[in-house]
């Protein structure tokens, strides 16, 4: 197997009104790498944002099917992670990276 690159294995944010939520309880939501694991995403986050992290759950998006104008398609199915940050910590999505 690949080694992940530690930037690789978060692909994104992910901003919804159920993440906005869990902002609220220290949690941030991001989308990762199917391959990644719990110790590798807490160990990617930590060295990317220079954050304490408490808690990972991890949860796998199944693909979903589709029909739209008579068309059969996916939604391709993906991995997020939710991230719990030690308290008084947060990640400013809005900075970027």
């Amino acid at each position: 197997m690949k080694k992940i690159n530690y930037i690789d294995s978060i692909r994104n944010p992910i901003v919804t009104e159920k993440a906005t939520i869990l902002s609220e309880q220290n949690k941030t939501v991001f989308k990762v790498h199917t391959s990644a694991n719990k110790k590798n995403i807490k160990k990617n986050i930590e060295k990317l944002f220079k954050v304490t992290v408490t808690k990972i759950n991890i949860i796998n998006q199944k693909t979903k099917f589709k029909i739209k104008q008579g068309r059969k398609s996916y939604k391709s199915g993906y991995k997020k992670a939710i991230v719990t940050l030690k308290k008084g910590q947060s990640i400013d999505l809005t900075t970027g990276i």
